[in-house]
C-alpha cells in the first residue's frame, strides 16, 4: 500500500483486499452508488441495493480500509464519500498503459459487438 498522510491506498499487488470477483461485485456497487450521490449514510446505501444491512457495512469497512472510501461523521449520522484519489492511481498505472485512441477503438468495438 502507499500512505498518503494518514491514509493508505492500493498498490498493484494489493488488489487481493477487495477479494474475490463475487465480493468485487459487490464492493464495485457500493463505490457505483457513492460515485451517483456522494455522502449517502447506510440507511441510504441500504435502500438503493440488494445487500444486508451486515452486508453493506462490513464492505464499506473494507473500502474504507483499502481508502477507496471515507467516512466522516455528522452528528448522529456517519456519511459515506467515495475517494477518488486510489482510483485515479489505479487508472493511471493500469489504464494508463494504453493510448486513449487505443481503449477508446476497443470500447468502440465492444460495444458494437454487444449490440
Amino acid at each position: 500500500m502507499l500512505e498518503f498522510g494518514n491514509r493508505l491506498f492500493l498498490e498493484h499487488d494489493d488488489f487481493t483486499l477487495l477479494g474475490p470477483v463475487q465480493v468485487m461485485v459487490a464492493r464495485r456497487r457500493l463505490l457505483d452508488a457513492l460515485f451517483v450521490k456522494d455522502g449517502q449514510t447506510l440507511t441510504e446505501l441500504e435502500s438503493g441495493l440488494e445487500m444486508t444491512r451486515f452486508g453493506i457495512s462490513k464492505h464499506l469497512r473494507l473500502l474504507e480500509e483499502a481508502g477507496l472510501v471515507t467516512a466522516v461523521r455528522s452528528g448522529r449520522k456517519k456519511l459515506h464519500y467515495l475517494n477518488p484519489v486510489p482510483i485515479r492511481l489505479i487508472h493511471d498505472r493500469w489504464i494508463g498503459k494504453f493510448t486513449e485512441q487505443q481503449i477508446s477503438a476497443l470500447t468502440d468495438l465492444k460495444r458494437d459487438l454487444e449490440s
